[in-house]
């Protein structure tokens, strides 16, 4: 009779150990220079073991996460931090001073990361050009059940960004170089009904196309799996993605030939020529978005959201504004 209740002690144990692992990420540099990847949990969410670490090219870290956390991850390049950790970012940057962000999160422009892990037994995971892009970062799920699709961004959208949204190393969001309510989704265009895509957004989508570029994105750039652990990867597949979006003149998520105007707009952007292409993104974006957007030709007006979707699921989701 003792060998039953021995198995069924080690069933329960099993179980509550798998509830408080919750998963494992792990982040993988494949770069060619040092990342400095950053942390954010969400409110009510415990810290993992770190909140910003060093990462070297060809690199990877671990970390466990439990059971209902939720948070965001971001890279942060040109770093410089003294002996003592203290220091800055170029991109990324999250306004710490110092090699562990510390509650603190990315300063936009950046390329996020964002879990909840377990929600209703299920992960929930995207990754978001939302508050704009500085590194090619995809997520990848193992050993989990479920759809678990991969998602991410590894084209290179700092040689595709138009000229307004061009900073240093990184390409803004609309919102982040504009500030207004169309772009930013908030104020009268706070719902799915009144902010519509911008001819930014669009830009990001036709480039990453499983990837936030707006607020209301949520379709197409969601994905869930049960059970699994995570590899957040910097740089993946860069050379070969950037190899075709040279030869094809498209986005990864576009569809070669389907778009002339469009297709040509994004090869002289990939090109890095954004002085040849710029006296006519608007108009090239406007003419092209006509036939697709849902209310009309998009307008110079249209502006995109520097939040997020969590911020409308306040509890539930993975974003902590700091």
């Amino acid at each position: 009779m003792a060998t039953p209740i021995s198995y069924h002690f080690t069933f329960i144990l099993l179980i509550i150990t798998e509830g408080v692992l919750g998963a494992t990420f792990t982040f993988t540099n494949k770069c060619d220079f040092t990342v400095w990847p950053g942390i954010l949990a969400s409110a009510g969410s415990d810290k993992l073991d770190s909140t910003g670490f060093e990462l070297p090219k060809g690199s990877s870290r671990v970390f466990q996460a439990p059971t209902g956390w939720s948070g965001r991850f971001w890279g942060r390049t040109g770093c410089s931090f003294d002996g003592s950790g203290r220091g800055s970012c170029s991109t990324g940057d999250c306004g710490s001073g110092e090699l562990e962000c510390n509650g603190a999160g990315a300063v936009p422009p950046a390329t996020l990361a964002e879990f909840t892990l377990g929600s209703g037994s299920q992960d929930f995971y995207d990754v978001s050009l939302v508050d704009g892009y500085n590194l090619p970062m995809i997520v990848e799920g193992s050993g989990g059940s479920g759809a678990c699709a991969s998602t991410g961004c590894v084209t290179d959208l700092n040689r595709r960004c138009p000229a307004e949204l061009k900073v240093d190393g990184a390409c803004k969001s609309a919102c982040d170089a504009f500030g207004s309510p169309e772009y930013c989704c908030n104020g009268a265009y706070g719902s799915p009904s009144t902010c519509k895509p911008s001819m930014y957004s669009q830009l990001f989508k036709s480039a990453c196309p499983k990837s936030y570029s707006y607020a209301y994105d949520d379709a197409s750039s969601t994905f869930t799996c049960i059970g699994a652990d995570y590899t957040i990867t910097f740089c993946a597949s860069l050379t070969s993605s950037l190899k075709s979006s040279r030869d094809s003149g498209s986005g990864s998520g576009s569809d070669s030939g389907s778009n002339p105007i469009g297709s040509s707009l994004l090869a002289d952007l990939a090109s890095g020529d954004s002085t040849k292409t710029q006296p006519s993104i608007s108009i090239a974006l406007q003419i092209t978005l006509a036939n697709h957007a849902p209310n009309g030709p998009v307008t110079t007006s249209s502006r995109e959201r520097n939040l997020h979707t969590t911020e409308r699921r306040q509890g539930g989701g993975s974003h902590e504004e700091s």
